[in-house]
């Protein structure tokens, strides 16, 4: 079946994205009740990673005002310790609350249980309740969780990525609706990108240690399937210019709120790193992930189920260097606070509001956090949760 682009639309029965929350929205499940004490109900963690200096946020005001504006719902924590284990090793430590020392350049799934996995398990969630939203690279895709033995794939975040979705299971999709012609050539990149990531040898090669199914329902599948062709041929494909891939990211898992409505919702971030080369373009990208964030946060306050019940914590894996380098760039090598000392914002209907919580905390904190105000416990983490931002 060749199917024209507008017939392949009406067919797959998707609309173009508005510029909030899907307006295809489906009817809320019901959604196992939570043991825990706590006003959240839903979860957002944004590892805003890619290596990102307090000095270029939090004290350059002008750079993040809707995260400033997301503080006062909530706390910023600005002696947040960290270790540089590497990009990838840092960014997993916020989601399992252990210190992940990796390589620049390993793709090994963790041992440690991730936040996602406590959750599901302890919770007996679904994997719609749960999902990831990643900014691209084959890395990203492991933070949706580990290979422990107790825990592992079954318990596993939903994963969708800067191009496309990376389940396996959802491998026919695109067959199952033809192939459209398209007028525009980045357009046919784009589907033969989702068709390459949607194909289960082309995942093995990416992703390494253990099975690569999230078990989903077969009325959730259809449901992600329209989702994704949404995604394919909606606004969020057309983004470009620095941040791109971030701004997809956030933007995908605004939707994600709108459809799904998770308990837990997970967004990676990475185009800061640009930062090695170009001072100016990762303050472009700061800038424009603040838009982003925003902006999402925004939904969530418009939205009257996920107002006053839905907690955020936004902060980066790492700084960097106090110094520029040779290519007036910032690279992330040297001992400084700046390197290794980050700002976290939590916001939320447990939390003390408009506050700076000037604890000394670490990272790997947020993970027994988020377990903790979603009825869940981080057993494998020796971490203690948050405290000092708690109301």
């Amino acid at each position: 079946m060749d199917l024209h682009r507008r017939d392949f639309l009406k067919a797959a029965g998707v609309a173009a994205l508005s510029a909030g929350l899907p307006s295809f929205a489906f009817a809320e499940d019901k959604k196992k009740a939570a043991t825990s004490k706590y006003k959240t109900k839903r979860v957002i963690v944004v590892a805003f990673a890619g290596g990102v200096r307090s000095r270029e946020t939090i004290k350059t005001p002008e750079n993040v005002p809707n995260l400033l504006k997301i503080a006062t719902e909530g706390v910023i924590l600005p002696h947040v310790a960290t270790r540089n284990v590497g990009h990838y090793g840092a960014a997993m430590s916020i989601f399992t609350g252990q210190i992940e020392e990796k390589g620049i350049r390993e793709n090994e799934r963790v041992e440690s249980p991730t936040f996602f996995e406590y959750v599901r398990k302890q919770r007996s969630l679904e994997a719609k309740d749960v999902w990831l939203s990643t900014s691209g690279g084959d890395q990203q895709l492991n933070y949706a969780y580990g290979t422990h033995a107790d825990y592992g794939v079954k318990y596993g975040a939903n994963l969708i990525g800067g191009d496309g979705i990376f389940n396996a299971e959802f491998k026919g999709l695109l067959e199952r609706f033809g192939r459209p012609r398209t007028d525009d050539a980045k357009e046919r990149e784009k589907l033969d990108n989702l068709r390459k990531a949607l194909d289960d040898e082309n995942l093995k090669k990416k992703v390494k240690g253990g099975d690569t199914e999230i078990s989903n329902d077969a009325d959730t599948r259809s449901r992600i399937e329209k989702f994704i062709l949404e995604e394919l041929t909606g606004q969020t494909t057309n983004l470009t210019g620095p941040g791109a891939g971030d701004a997809r990211a956030i933007r995908i898992a605004k939707n994600i709120l709108g459809v799904f409505r998770p308990q837990l919702l997970g967004i990676a971030l990475s185009n800061a790193d640009v930062a090695h080369g170009s001072f100016n373009g990762y303050v472009e990208v700061i800038r424009r992930n603040d838009q982003e964030l925003g902006a999402l946060w925004q939904a969530v306050q418009a939205d009257p189920e996920l107002k006053g019940s839905t907690s955020i914590f936004v902060l980066p894996e790492f700084g960097r260097d106090k110094d520029l380098n040779q290519r007036q760039g910032l690279d992330h090598g040297d001992t400084s606070k700046d390197l290794n000392e980050i700002a976290c914002i939590c916001a939320g209907p447990d939390f003390k509001q408009n506050q700076v919580v000037n604890d000394e905390v670490r990272w790997t904190q947020v993970c027994p956090t988020v377990c903790e105000l979603l009825g869940a416990a981080s057993e494998k983490s020796k971490e203690k949760k948050l405290d000092a931002i708690f109301a």
